[in-house]
């Protein structure tokens, strides 16, 4: 295989783009609009820590302005490059589109390796990136509103939304430029969860779309499903989690950088991602058989593979070889658009990365509301909720009595139905929402048209065609 017939990151997203606009029928020059990277800036700057200046690139790049702010993470990686951003900036934008948050796309990166430095080194580069951002109004709750993504976490989010107070001393939503924060510096809760539990509630979904489920060649409910994960992360770790404890999934393998750990009965995810905390790789691990060639166990056989950590995991070498009916891509660009190919022509389903991984944007956006608003979720509601639905209890209770308690409630309904919704509740329940109104509208043109043969092609058909409508509806 050579390096030639295999298109990076970037290709790949403007192969898959490609392959959506010819089955459309945009006007002239909207196409090209709405695929170019409007603007990226480079940013090189200097942080004098352990006595010297260590000079550092970072980039952050808006992809479509169509909606504003435009919205997407900021990664620390060794490969981080600009190529490499401005494709992510372009999934963001088609991202939001097809899970209707009202966001144009961007992306941020910052060359590093975090595990190089201690937290107050990291804390002073952070602020230091974020500094070069936000004077130039990239950071900003209007304009550009970053988030968490791979090496990142509510930590680094907490010093920008400080950082961005500082400069910004006046500005009564200053919380608004960065979303993912901690609860205590206004975040939101089940923001950590968000981008796991999105691709439990994808799963959910398509699992209720008998034509899909059919397709794929699998049968019957989540319950039961075998599952191989790659990459134990946040975004793993919680769909795993979930997926095992609530739908009844097996956790058959799990990859990561030191190898994978299988075991056909199910794996612990929790004593798993409690081992990798302490010993900082899965090798060791006493109650599964480890293997040093993680990625050799993306081919064994499962009904359900989820690559949640790096783009480009399954590729031509390897594509040929993945078992897996289902594929959903919890990470960005897992697949690349050669073994995308590769993996339409055997049959497997994949449900894409725009989709499968928006539950972060949809729970960021919920946070950006929040820090607007300036008031949590449920606050106003939650008690008149429990009173109203005290009413409701009394009056069946005083019912029972009077046909001689022939009947009563149920054990636990009282106790569940009194309790008004806090914001956990509130948040998950517009994400489920979010992720299912979304999955149907790809569904729709999935199984509507003979031209779509897979779901990939249908959400790029739907968001190409929401970010083309506010194109036009702005006169362009």
């Amino acid at each position: 295989m050579s390096a030639y017939s295999e298109p990076s990151f970037r290709e790949s997203v403007d192969l898959m783009f490609n392959r959506a606009v010819s089955l459309m029928d945009l006007a002239p020059g909207l196409e090209e609009k709405i695929r170019v990277c409007n603007a990226t800036y480079t940013v090189r700057f200097g942080v004098r820590l352990r006595g010297q200046i260590h000079t550092f690139t970072g980039y952050r790049s808006v992809h479509s302005e169509h909606m504003e702010p435009v919205k997407g993470g900021i990664r620390y990686s060794p490969e981080v490059n600009q190529n490499e951003v401005e494709a992510l900036a372009a999934l963001m934008t088609y991202k939001c589109a097809l899970v209707e948050a009202p966001f144009g796309g961007s992306k941020g990166g910052l060359c590093i390796d975090p595990r190089a430095w201690d937290e107050h080194e990291l804390e002073l580069i952070t602020r230091r990136f974020a500094y070069e951002l936000i004077k130039r109004d990239l950071i900003n709750p209007s304009q550009n509103v970053p988030a968490p993504d791979m090496g990142t976490g509510e930590r680094e989010m907490a010093w920008i939304a400080d950082q961005y107070a500082r400069m910004n001393t006046t500005d009564i939503n200053s919380r608004a430029c960065v979303t993912g924060k901690p609860l205590n510096a206004g975040g939101i809760a089940g923001r950590v969860e968000a981008t796991g539990r999105g691709v439990q509630y994808a799963l959910q979904e398509f699992f209720r779309d008998a034509d899909g489920v059919k397709k794929s060649g699998l049968k019957g409910t989540l319950d039961g499903k075998r599952v191989i994960v790659q990459g134990l992360g946040n975004v793993g770790y919680h769909a795993a989690k979930f997926l095992s404890e609530e739908d009844g999934c097996k956790i058959i393998g799990i990859i990561e950088r030191d190898g994978a750990l299988v075991d056909e009965s199910g794996l612990d995810v929790e004593a798993v991602k409690a081992w990798i905390a302490e010993n900082g790789g899965v090798a060791g691990y006493p109650d599964a058989e480890h293997t040093i060639s993680g990625n050799a166990v993306l081919e064994n056989e499962c009904d359900i593979l989820i690559p949640a950590a790096l783009e480009g995991v399954i590729h031509m070498g390897n594509a040929a070889d993945i078992q897996a009916p289902l594929i959903i891509e919890a990470a960005n660009g897992p697949v690349t658009a050669g073994a995308d190919e590769i993996l339409r022509k055997k049959g497997a389903v994949i449900i894409p990365d725009m989709y499968a991984n928006a539950g972060g944007v949809t729970v960021s956006y919920f946070e950006w509301v929040k820090n607007l608003s300036h008031i949590r979720f449920g606050r106003m509601q939650r008690r008149q909720e429990e009173a109203r639905h005290q009413l409701v209890v009394d009056e069946l209770e005083n019912l029972s009595q009077a046909v001689g308690n022939t009947w009563t409630l149920s054990p636990d309904f009282k106790q569940r139905y009194l309790r008004g919704a806090d914001e956990l509740e509130l948040v998950r329940s517009g994400l489920d929402d979010t992720m299912r109104t979304a999955y149907q509208s790809m569904k729709e043109v999935w199984h509507s048209r003979n031209d779509v043969s897979d779901l990939r092609t249908a959400a790029y058909l739907v968001s190409i065609g929401k970010v083309a409508a506010s194109y036009r509806a702005k006169g362009l």
